[in-house]
C-alpha cells in the first residue's frame, strides 16, 4: 500500500458492519477510516497524514453493492469506480458511470469508491459534479444506528459537516430515466485529473436541466440562471428541440457563471482576465456546449 515505511499504525480494525464501523470511529477518535485508500496512502506516503488508527471498511459488503428505493438507486458508498463503469450501472445512471470510467488508470478504479471521493472532496473528484447535477442525498450513518441526510451539495460547500463517529453509508441518487453527460478535458493524453469538468442531466418530468461544472473551484459550481434560461428554451413536447445559437450561447452561459469577468476598479478600469483563465472559461464553455448537444441528440 506504500512504497516506504510510514510510522506504524497503532491499531487497525476490520469492521464488517456499518454499525461496527462506527462504534470503532466512535472508541477511537483519532482513527481515521479507509477503503480504497487511493486518497489516504497519497498523503501517508508523501508525510502529510500519520493516522494513530485504521479503520478498514472493506469487508462491509453492505456497502459494496445498491439497490432500489421509491424511484432512487441506493448506493453503497464502498462502490468502486471499476464497478461503477461497468454497463448495467452504466443503464442506471449513465452520468455516473462515464465519470468512474473517467476517474483514472486501471488500479485506481479497481480501488477508489464512491463515498472516498465524496468525504475526500478533492476539486478534481470526476463523481462530484454528476451528484451535484443529480442533487444527490447522502445517507449518514451515526453512533447507536442513527441515520440523517445530507444533501452532497452541503456537504460539499461546508454548509454540513460529518460529525464524530460518523460514516458515510449510501447515497441516495433521483432515477430520471433521461439523458445524462459526463466530459471532461484533461492536461494530458488519457486518464487524467480534469482541468474542467460538467455533468449534465434533463429532467423531462419538471422540464429541467442541471448542469454543474467540477475541478475549477473547491466545490462543483451550478449555472442555475443559465439552467433555468435553456429549459424555458427547449421544445419539450417536440424532440427537445433546441436551436443552435442557443445552444452556443448556453456554453458561454455557463462559463461566465462560472468563470466572470473581473469587477472594475474603483477609477472604472478592467484588469483583463489572464490568458489562462481565458483559456479555461473557453474550456467550460465548450464542454458545457458539448454535453447539451449530445443530452438533447
Amino acid at each position: 500500500m506504500t512504497t516506504h515505511a510510514p510510522q506504524a499504525a497503532q491499531a487497525v480494525t476490520l469492521p464488517t458492519t456499518l454499525d461496527e464501523a462506527v462504534a470503532a470511529l466512535t472508541a477511537m477518535p483519532a482513527a481515521v477510516p479507509v477503503a480504497g485508500g487511493t486518497d489516504l496512502m497519497a498523503a501517508v506516503n508523501s508525510g502529510q497524514l500519520r493516522p494513530a488508527a485504521l479503520v478498514g471498511l472493506g469487508r462491509i459488503s453492505e456497502i459494496r453493492g445498491w439497490q432500489y428505493q421509491d424511484g432512487h438507486a441506493l448506493l453503497g458508498a464502498g462502490l468502486t469506480h471499476a464497478r461503477m463503469g461497468r454497463p448495467d450501472f452504466a443503464a442506471l445512471i449513465p452520468a455516473l458511470a462515464a465519470a468512474a470510467r473517467a476517474a483514472g488508470p486501471p488500479h485506481i478504479r479497481n480501488a477508489g469508491t464512491l463515498g472516498g471521493n465524496i468525504a475526500s472532496a478533492a476539486p478534481t473528484g470526476d463523481a462530484l459534479p454528476v451528484l451535484a447535477a443529480l442533487e444527490a442525498t447522502l445517507i449518514v450513518a451515526g453512533p447507536d444506528g442513527a441515520r440523517r441526510e445530507v444533501p452532497v451539495s452541503h456537504l460539499l460547500a461546508g454548509v454540513e459537516m460529518l460529525r464524530g463517529g460518523e460514516l458515510i453509508g449510501y447515497v441516495r441518487v433521483p432515477l430520471l430515466h433521461a439523458p445524462q453527460v459526463f466530459l471532461k478535458a484533461t492536461g494530458r493524453t488519457g486518464p487524467g485529473r480534469s482541468v474542467a469538468s460538467v455533468a449534465l442531466v434533463l429532467d423531462p418530468a419538471r422540464r429541467g436541466v442541471r448542469c454543474a461544472v467540477g475541478a475549477i473551484a473547491p466545490m462543483p459550481l451550478r449555472p442555475l440562471d443559465a439552467e433555468q434560461w435553456v429549459a424555458q428554451l427547449i421544445d419539450w413536447d417536440n424532440d427537445r428541440a433546441l436551436v443552435p445559437e442557443a445552444l452556443q450561447a448556453f456554453g458561454e452561459y455557463v462559463a461566465a457563471a462560472c468563470i466572470p469577468d473581473p469587477v472594475p476598479e474603483p477609477d472604472g478600469t478592467v484588469v483583463p482576465l489572464p490568458p489562462a483563465v481565458l483559456h479555461l472559461r473557453r474550456t467550460v464553455a465548450a464542454l458545457a456546449r458539448r454535453a447539451l448537444g449530445r443530452a438533447l441528440s
